[in-house]
């Protein structure tokens, strides 16, 4: 079962509240607690793994947007916490609601651990993670089989306000993307409808490895997403097109690690003259 980012509390980032120990209320101490001790019990009874979103407040101080894995005994045997955070560390003056997940968040620091649930490897992410291609990458590389993670996604953000259709379609497209090239299963699961008047997208969905999604919320209300997930259907993926150990090139992509935002592009042995001579043609 996958339930949502930060699944115990409203999305309290969209609130500026000046003094940080004023959101207090809305992070947790201790998982489990005597608050949530409860779904632990029931699960257990059930013989039901689940995954749960939520914010941790710890021992010496530190806010992270976190969340854990549970195996079917009631054991927690994973922790991640939110990498990506999106958003903004100040108010957005004239915004109708804030992202202020710089804010009230810290950037993670247990990075991007994969767990063994019940005998499956299971990767965890949250949120606008799912939108970064280097998550699911290193997920895989860990010998993830299936990955999970609770999102909550507005209509819109303070200074980005695109259509409901673009949202929606981006988020598809994020988590097909990453199911397909790394050959696993994703699971999201989010909240929908309204909260706190701003409207949220939904789409909670299961995808398949081969890009497709096997399930996905018909509407905005509660509901239920369940599919039957055959870990098999990644072999061939796995062992033809995207055989990561026959066919990967990690000297090629270090760019990726050296650089964090864009810049010019780099030199190629060779090609100064054609580069030079192009431009001569064009003029």
């Amino acid at each position: 079962m996958v339930f949502p980012e930060l699944t115990l509390t409203t999305f309290f980032p969209r609130y500026w509240l000046e003094e940080l120990s004023e959101a207090d209320l809305y992070f947790e101490r201790e998982m489990p607690n005597e608050a949530v001790q409860p779904l632990f019990d029931r699960a257990r009874e059930l013989g039901v793994g689940f995954y749960l979103g939520y914010a941790e407040l710890t021992a010496d101080g530190q806010r992270f947007n976190t969340s854990i894995v549970v195996d079917s005994a009631g054991a927690v045997v994973g922790k991640y916490r939110k990498i990506h955070l999106p958003g903004h560390a100040v108010p957005v003056e004239g915004a109708p609601s804030q992202h202020l997940e710089k804010y009230y968040f810290e950037v993670g620091d247990l990075g991007f651990g994969v767990f063994d649930v019940d005998g499956v490897w299971v990767g965890m992410c949250l949120c606008n993670d799912r939108r970064w291609a280097e998550v699911y990458r290193v997920l895989a590389l860990q010998g993830a089989e299936v990955v999970v993670l609770g999102y909550n996604t507005p209509l819109g953000l303070p200074g980005w306000e695109p259509e409901a259709h673009h949202s929606m379609s981006a988020h598809l497209l994020s988590l097909q993307a990453g199911a397909y090239q790394n050959s696993l299963w994703v699971a999201a699961a989010a909240k929908s409808g309204t909260e706190d008047g701003v409207p949220m997208i939904g789409g909670s969905a299961v995808v398949a490895p081969s890009g497709e999604v096997s399930a996905r919320a018909l509407g905005t209300g509660d509901e239920v997403v369940h599919t039957v997930i055959d870990l098999d259907a990644a072999k061939a993926y796995r062992d033809e097109i995207f055989n990561f150990a026959a066919h990967r090139r990690p000297e090629q992509y270090s760019l990726i690690v050296e650089r964090t935002g864009r810049g010019d592009p780099l030199p190629v042995p060779g090609q100064g003259q054609l580069r030079a001579s192009a431009g001569g043609m064009r003029s």
